[in-house]
């Protein structure tokens, strides 16, 4: 099978750009947090997502390239674990409604530990991560090789989408956007053998299917993934998205029926019509900038993973005319996305700037407390900022003038609802643009009652 110098298969007619991947290894980083740990890259807006290849890249693969335009990406992560909630009782109660064998009942379980791999080879691959028609699967790695599927795609690098990829992955290509397979080698260390990055903007046609990614204004290279059969079929895979107006341009959305749409359905209920990125991004920076000038000897810190809620403490050190200090796992991550200017936005020594990035985790009083107190006096007041959508609520609705701060002496935190995710009305109205023949959710399907109410909206957005 032919090779790149890399190791990577070569894609017939296709030039793979970002062919090189930096020689990153699994690495921890000078605060111990974990490039590839799991529990550093959840998503907390998806609390209730779960999650022989013929040949590697197939040689098959043409390419075109779209007229699309780029959506401004906002990126950001979100993580259940601060809503107090288990994980892995959610997956449990999920994998038992998805219709998984419980391995407590398997006798090729031993009662004393549960064998992992038994565990694989027991889950079932569901229906909505199959593609129809196509040998293709997307975030579907927990299931290790799916049965009829010769490559597996990727939407985007969060922990409930990619799990099960290791770096002893060997069941097929992966196809993924340049920039997500540039983390999944540097976080995962995947053999570049079986990393095939595709380009937004550009279609491929793979096993005489045609295939796009379409920028999904998530996360860094989050992809909405776009499949156009031959009998002229054509289906949306959202993965996770915040629809916005722009993608109404994207020329494939807007000249082409879908029939099927896999829609990312985190906020599907009446109650979540948040603000948009943009205003909550102007409140933070105008709070940020009210607190350092009433009390200049503020530490600011923003709340993040591992990946995620970028586009915040960017738009704080914009403002502000300050550089952003992040530990050296966060700062090998960013490096990597190949932004324009990123590294001199970063500071390598925390005393050089007031603006800190945090695992959001640890933004309870008690840890900021000591984080405050290791400043040896540099600051004497912290100002934080925990930006997930779980923070919205119905009473403060759009006017973000309304968020109430929790303080504790001279600590005060503010939870704002910068999502990822789609609100309710804005999944209303990319729903009655595209105007799909079908619906299926992708999150929040282990309730029928929820799967129900989900239907009935869908009905009424499509008969207005």
């Amino acid at each position: 099978m032919e090779k790149c110098k890399e190791g990577r298969k070569l894609m017939k007619e296709t030039v793979i750009s970002d062919c090189t991947f930096d020689d990153f290894h699994s690495y921890s980083d000078d605060d111990g947090e974990n490039c590839f740990q799991p529990d550093n890259l959840e998503d907390d807006e998806t609390t209730h997502h779960l999650e022989y290849s013929e040949q590697i890249c197939s040689s098959s693969v043409k390419k075109r390239r779209l007229t699309q335009t780029n959506l401004f990406q906002s990126w950001g992560l979100k993580n259940p674990a601060d809503h107090g909630k288990s994980k892995n009782v959610k997956q449990t109660n999920l994998f038992q409604l998805w219709g998984f064998e419980n391995p407590g009942k398997s006798k090729s379980v031993q009662k004393t530990t549960t064998s992992l791999a038994s565990c694989k080879s027991q889950r079932v691959c569901p229906f909505y991560k199959r593609i129809p028609g196509t040998p293709f699967t997307v975030d579907a790695f927990r299931y290790g090789p799916v049965k009829g599927c010769s490559a597996y795609f990727l939407s985007h690098f969060h922990a409930d989408h990619y799990i099960g990829l290791t770096k002893v992955w060997s069941h097929g290509p992966i196809y993924c956007t340049n920039l997500t397979a540039r983390l999944v080698r540097i976080c995962l260390n995947v053999s570049p053998s079986f990393i095939c990055p595709l380009e937004l903007g550009t279609e491929y046609d793979l096993k005489g299917i045609k295939v796009s990614m379409l920028d999904a204004n998530h996360c860094p290279g989050a992809a909405l993934i776009h499949f156009r059969l031959p009998n002229g079929q054509c289906y949306l895979h959202t993965g996770d998205f915040r629809a916005s107006k722009l993608m109404q341009s994207y020329p494939l959305l807007a000249s082409q029926r879908i029939n099927i749409l896999y829609l990312d359905t985190t906020y599907c209920n009446p109650k979540y019509r948040f603000p948009s990125k943009e205003e909550v991004l102007k409140f933070v920076v105008g709070v940020t900038r009210t607190y350092l000038n009433n009390y200049p000897k503020t530490i600011v810190v923003v709340g993040a993973y591992s990946i995620g809620k970028e586009h915040v403490y960017f738009a704080i050190s914009k403002a502000l005319g300050v550089k952003i200090y992040a530990n050296a796992s966060r700062r090998r991550i960013l490096q990597s996305f190949g932004w324009a200017g990123i590294s001199e936005n970063l500071s390598t020594n925390r005393k050089d700037t007031p603006l800190h990035i945090l695992p959001i985790s640890s933004l309870k009083f008690e840890m900021l407390e000591r984080y405050l107190a290791s400043q040896d006096g540099q600051y004497t007041r912290m100002l934080a900022f925990r930006p997930t959508g779980w923070t919205y609520s119905e009473t403060i609705g759009e006017n973000l003038n309304l968020i109430k701060p929790t303080s504790k002496g001279n600590i005060t935190i503010y939870g704002v609802p910068y999502s990822e995710h789609s609100s309710f009305t804005e999944l209303q109205e990319f729903v009655q643009f595209l105007r799909p023949e079908k619906i299926i959710p992708t999150v929040n399907v282990g309730n029928a009652v929820y799967r129900e109410k989900m239907q009935s909206y869908f009905q009424q957005w499509l008969k207005a």
